[in-house]
């Protein structure tokens, strides 16, 4: 093959090689994932759960690497199973007024299945760099992201509950199960 006909062929190619490497958006499967919040008080711990998040991936699939992380849940969507408790913790976080979480990432760090998610993160308000440790579970046709992360209720302006006049900790800590079919 001569240098000419080489050319033309690699000028052909280069433009196909580029979408095939391009990362793909991908929706997790709300039926299938979840954020859950616990919330600790000394004399008792509270879990809530929204299986309504909005949750985005731009991956490479053939690679097994996720390259961006776009989260945006409602706040009025987590469930205790307490509509009292859940009532109070709506306006504790001025739910009405700001109804969303929102999440972007910065950048992903991966080593094999483990990944370490940096971003930002929109909560009553309030935005605060934030990392995600993860592991991401690639199998045919999927993966499963899990991962926890803990943020500082005082930090993002929010005034802790109190009972029997004891507030609750600072800590609010997530876990998170997102479903993505590839």
């Amino acid at each position: 093959m001569n240098h000419k006909k080489i050319y033309i062929l690699i000028s052909f190619l280069i433009p196909f090689t580029a979408i095939i490497a391009q990362p793909k958006k991908y929706e997790a499967v709300k039926e299938e994932s979840f954020i859950t919040y616990k919330l600790t008080h000394p004399l008792h711990e509270i879990e809530s759960t929204s299986r309504d998040a909005t949750c985005l991936i731009f991956a490479d699939a053939q690679a097994k690497e996720i390259k961006n992380v776009l989260v945006q849940v409602g706040v009025t969507s987590f469930n205790s199973g307490n509509s009292n408790r859940d009532s109070h913790a709506m306006e504790v976080v001025n739910a009405i007024t700001i109804p969303y979480a929102k999440f972007l990432s910065t950048k992903v760090e991966q080593k094999g299945d483990s990944l370490k998610v940096f971003g930002k993160l929109t909560f009553h308000g309030v935005t605060k760099d934030i990392v995600i440790n993860a592991d991401a579970k690639w199998s045919e046709g999927q993966v499963v992201v899990t991962g926890a992360f803990d943020i500082s209720l005082t930090k993002f302006k929010v005034d802790r509950p109190s009972l029997l006049l004891i507030p609750v900790n600072d800590t609010l800590k997530f876990t998170l199960r997102q479903v993505f079919n590839l």
